[in-house]
């Protein structure tokens, strides 16, 4: 598969950067208990000097949201409804030891990051706006359409694979214990994103390497 973004998103989102890794060989039996703890760590240390609304990171996302027309406060990007639940309920939830791992790296980093399951997605993945006949399914299985003008992930089948951008995912490729092969998107807009998710990259693929020794990540350029 292949992932990108559309030429009017670009054109619109001028300051994105992003980091895109393709991970095989991931299984549900795998410990990342220290990783997860230590990037836990970080995050709730920062916390500690001050609420997750004035990360530069998590602002820069807030203003992202308000040019999508919504607002930052009732539609939060992944990382901040992540770290906004680990400072009230001081931990995170147990979903699959790889969803579990990226939700500790993003709320260390301040980051979303998506994982999408590539058997689930249909060709092209692009994050592109929605022209109002996609497909969306929650995990409930109940279906949606996103409004015309949202953006969305969405494949060449028009199915979409998260809502507003980075506030939502479907329950159609979302992590299960079967799930082999994984896309990973993490998305940026403050000033020194792109450090940052180098970083991330960095910090990422040693813990992965630790917990699946026989898996591989590589780096996935965007059309």
């Amino acid at each position: 598969m292949t992932f990108g973004y559309s030429a009017a998103l670009r054109q619109k989102f001028g300051d994105l950067s992003s980091q895109v890794m393709l991970f095989t060989g991931v299984t549900a039996e795998a410990d990342v208990s220290r990783p997860q703890q230590m990037f836990t760590r970080t995050a709730q240390q920062r916390l500690a000097e001050g609420p997750e609304g004035e990360f530069p990171e998590i602002q820069a996302w807030r203003r992202t949201f308000v040019k999508m027309g919504l607002k930052p406060t009732q539609y939060r990007c992944a990382s901040e409804a992540l770290l906004r639940r680990l400072r009230k309920e001081e931990g995170l939830p147990s979903i699959h030891p790889l969803v579990d791992l990226c939700n500790a790296v993003s709320v260390a980093f301040a980051i979303p990051i998506a994982l999408f399951d590539t058997e689930k997605v249909q060709g092209h993945l692009e994050v592109r706006h929605a022209v109002g006949t996609e497909i969306y399914e929650t995990f409930s299985g109940a279906i949606e359409t996103p409004d015309a003008g949202e953006v969305i992930f969405a494949d060449r089948t028009g199915h979409a694979h998260a809502r507003r951008w980075s506030n939502r995912q479907s329950g159609r490729s979302v992590i299960r214990p079967q799930t082999r092969s994984v896309l990973v998107v993490a998305e940026a807009f403050h000033d020194t994103a792109d450090d940052d998710l180098a970083r991330l990259k960095v910090a990422l693929r040693q813990a992965l390497s630790e917990a699946w020794p026989l898996g591989d990540l590589v780096e996935i350029s965007t059309a």
